[in-house]
């Protein structure tokens, strides 16, 4: 009975209790949940912009006043510069702070301190550049006026920073890390940053054209670097083109060895398509794009009319810059005003005053000239070290960097320096000749600040006395004023060589190469009210013909500048809708062309299979519209990166992914309008097999509809901006604007990739600079919480832009903050 009893009693439950542990645990989980959330949610809110009320602020000599507009944008008004600049580092870092921080993490080679080892490769890339040295240089040679005003924006920027040690914006809060005090010298650095992106390319195209040379020959490698096109349009120019010449293919003199490969082509049809205006050749930049083709494509566009050309018979200045597009964007709008220093447009965050905008007199926008700044010089070393100079041997200088590793022990790095500038051959992979890299960068002369002067100039001539020190990034300028005078200003100190050009490697132990000086500022290309009251450029060529100096080895094709022209040469009278219409143009000459030409290739080829032929019916008629529901477009644009695909891999194999040239679209058109039998594939009969072949292979990819009508521009061209750290987070990333069908292309006047297209769009009224317009990509604030964090996409990807108030009357009325600060 006992043991009856003992088996009969209950025991605990072990269901029972692990349940209840998994519910304990939940129940801590969630409260921790809730716990990170208002925490998280807190923290959000505490790092947003104080943007109503009154601030004291140690460093002021005044009360300065901030008002903001329903975007966010402040209009600062202060009593004497010092307070304006100072409140302008306080403004933008209440915005920017974040970004501004890793500008110069990134120019000073300083991120995987708190990035990690992935990210050593691009510090030492920065180190030997040595922007950072460069800019502790700049500072040192400062004029004691404008180190004073520079001082006076990083002291407003620290002002925040001590005012915020424990809201700063969350991205340094996840990262746990805290910024450095703000100097003189970063923001020199931010400017630099800008330089590298946009002057700093030719050195490797320098050696990639090396190679190239030695594997194809001078003829094959001078077709591919083209530089020059019958259709350029320098500004200033009255004629349709700068030289009296028939285009490609017309030329009387053109050698009849190249005759055999055009059996087959209709004189008229061809006739027709060579005679039409065409547009750069352009390099995807989808994820599936053909191997081989550029990544980088600089473009930007500006253009100026006169009077005589608009409703209000005063001029009007546009401008859209492309960069790289990002969260935050590369620019941070704000209006500045200290007595008779009245000025609005965008800014570079980290760097005082407006970059391009207007103030009361006068108007300016701009496009990268492109200059070729660098050379590559081989130098020679002996086994003691030294390197080989007119002079003799010498030791050369060494730079000890220390780069700082998360997690991970330093990387030391000995930097060496000759005469010409550091020895660049760890950053060239298969590289065993020690190359050394001179830049204008590292002249002192070229590191000047030209943009208080610019801020406050009055009329054309101060405007080019501002520009006349103005070392780098070189930048094609335009110009307005309210008088009703227009012109355009070639900028930055282009070097004069002694031999050669900067577009190969020279030999670094003699001065056959050597910089003899710049390119005189007078001599540099400018105009000034030209006859036909219309200047635009879009990177393509500025210099004549006969121009005596080499300013740059490679323009960007020039049909984008044609296209602008045409559509500013019509016969009406132009209003600032105008502007933004030829802003946000789609339609690409050159697509259109290829289209037809394709067209043609497929009906003289009677192999062509139906797929093909249904390809060329939905071409035939396309008014070349980039749109995002069109299959045409799609057809034309990868079948023609799939015939320069098949034209260099004939040539090159694999060593075709060094071919990288702004002008390539040249060659092409060239080829495909002369169809020379150098450069016709030995597998093809004629070039119209060729092109057929590119249509085929095009549309038979794997993963493409079969359908072809059903093919849609959008679907495969798409614009995607996203935000470098909040984008990886699930929830957060719904925040950005994510992937979305791009109209538009490398080819058309609204200049646009996945990440890359117009980073703002500013039109000037000189007529009333309250009917002025200005947008950026997504918004003022870099805070992701932020209203005004993406509230400017929608009128950016649709095309719609906004005023921007300058008045003191426009600026009260569009004001919705005011913030006061206090000394």
């Amino acid at each position: 009975m006992a043991v009856s009893s003992t088996l009969s009693r209950p025991r605990p439950k072990r269901a029972s209790i692990t349940l209840r542990v998994v519910i304990a645990l939940l129940a801590f989980l969630v409260l921790l949940f809730v716990i990170a959330d208002i925490w998280f949610f807190r923290a959000a809110k505490a790092s947003l912009p104080m943007v109503d009320g009154t601030l004291k602020l140690t460093g002021l000599s005044a009360s300065i006043e901030v008002t903001r507009d329903s975007l966010g944008v402040p209009t600062i008004s202060a009593a004497n510069m010092h307070d304006l600049l100072f409140a302008q580092g306080f403004v933008t870092a209440q915005d920017r702070l974040w970004q501004m921080d890793m500008t110069r993490r990134f120019a000073s080679g300083d991120l995987a301190a708190i990035l990690g080892p992935e990210y050593v490769k691009s510090d030492t890339e920065q180190r030997i550049l040595g922007l950072r040295p460069v800019a502790e240089q700049a500072v040192a040679n400062m004029d004691p006026a404008e180190r004073a005003r520079m001082q006076a924006y990083a002291d407003g920027v620290n002002a925040y920073i001590a005012k915020h040690q424990k809201t700063l914006p969350l991205e340094f809060r996840f990262m746990t890390y805290f910024p450095d005090e703000w100097t003189v010298e970063d923001s020199v650095l931010v400017g630099l940053s800008m330089t590298e992106f946009l002057n700093h390319y030719s050195y490797k195209k320098a050696l990639q054209r090396e190679k190239i040379l030695a594997r194809l020959g001078p003829q094959l490698t001078a077709d591919l670097y083209v530089n020059s096109s019958w259709r350029e349009h320098p500004p200033g120019a009255e004629g349709q083109s700068i030289e009296n010449e028939p285009p490609p293919g017309e030329s009387p003199e053109q050698n009849e060895e190249e005759e055999p490969a055009k059996k087959g082509r209709p004189h008229s049809e061809m006739q027709v398509l060579r005679l039409r205006s065409l547009a750069v050749l352009s390099h995807s930049a989808q994820d599936d794009k053909p191997e081989g083709f550029d990544d980088l494509r600089p473009g930007s566009n500006n253009w100026v009319v006169s009077g005589a050309h608009t409703i209000t018979g005063k001029p009007m200045l546009s401008n859209d810059m492309h960069l790289d597009l990002r969260m935050p964007n590369t620019w941070y709008e704000a209006h500045l005003t200290s007595r008779d220093y009245d000025v609005v447009g965008v800014t570079l965050p980290g760097v005082p005053y407006v970059i391009a905008g207007h103030n009361q007199h006068i108007a300016w926008g701009f496009t990268n000239l492109g200059p070729t700044v660098e050379d590559v010089y081989v130098e020679k070393f002996n086994d003691r070290g030294e390197y080989l100079t007119p002079d003799g041997w010498k030791q050369p200088e060494h730079r000890k960097e220390i780069i700082r590793v998360e997690g991970k022990p330093d990387v030391t790095l000995d930097v060496t320096i000759t005469r010409h500038g550091p020895v660049i051959t760890p950053l060239v992979p298969g590289e065993t000749r020690r190359l050394a890299l001179k830049w204008t960068i590292y002249d002192p002369k070229v590191q000047n600040n030209p943009f208080f002067e610019l801020n406050s100039a009055r009329d054309w001539q101060e405007f080019r006395a501002a520009f006349s020190k103005f070392g780098a990034p070189g930048q094609n300028v335009v110009y307005a004023d309210t008088d009703g005078n227009i012109g355009y200003q070639a900028t930055g100190f282009v070097p004069i060589r002694g031999a050669g050009d900067g577009s190969l490697p020279v030999a670094g132990d003699n001065d056959a190469h050597e910089w003899v000086g710049y390119i005189p500022f007078d001599d540099m290309p400018s105009v000034y009210n030209p006859r036909s009251g219309i200047i635009a450029t879009a990177n393509a060529r500025v210099t004549p013909k006969d121009y005596p100096y080499t300013i740059s080895t490679e323009w960007v094709a020039p049909y984008r500048v044609r296209r602008i022209y045409k559509l500013l040469g019509a016969n009406k009278k132009y209003t600032v809708s105008d502007m933004l219409t030829i802003q946000t143009d789609i339609f690409s000459d050159f697509d259109r062309f290829c289209a037809q030409r394709f067209v043609y290739a497929i009906d003289h080829t009677p192999k062509a299979s139906s797929a093909a032929k249904a390809a060329a019916d939905l071409m035939r008629n396309w008014d070349g519209t980039m749109a995002t529901d069109l299959a045409a477009p799609t057809i034309a644009y990868y079948s023609r990166h799939t015939l320069q695909e098949m034209l260099l891999k004939a040539k090159l194999g694999d060593d075709r992914v060094m071919y990288r040239w702004f002008n390539s679209p040249v060659w092409l058109e060239n080829v495909l309008t002369n169809q020379p039998p150098r450069w016709l594939p030995s597998q093809y009969a004629n070039y119209d097999e060729l092109l057929t072949a590119a249509v085929e292979e095009t549309i038979s990819q794997k993963g493409v509809p079969r359908a072809l009508s059903t093919w849609r521009w959008g679907n495969v061209y798409k614009v995607d901006v996203q935000h470098p750290f909040w984008s990886h987070f699930p929830i957060l990333k719904r925040a950005t604007p994510g992937p979305q069908p791009l109209s538009g292309d490398e080819d058309t006047v609204k200049q646009v990739r996945t990440h890359f297209g117009p980073s703002e769009r500013f039109t000037a009224d000189m007529s009333n600079l309250d009917n002025s317009t200005l947008d950026i990509v997504n918004g003022e604030s870099g805070n992701i919480f932020d209203e005004h964090f993406n509230d400017q996409w929608d009128a950016y990807y649709h095309g719609r832009t906004f005023p921007l108030p300058f008045s003191p009357e426009a600026v009260k009325h569009a004001a919705v903050h005011h913030l006061r600060l206090e000394p």
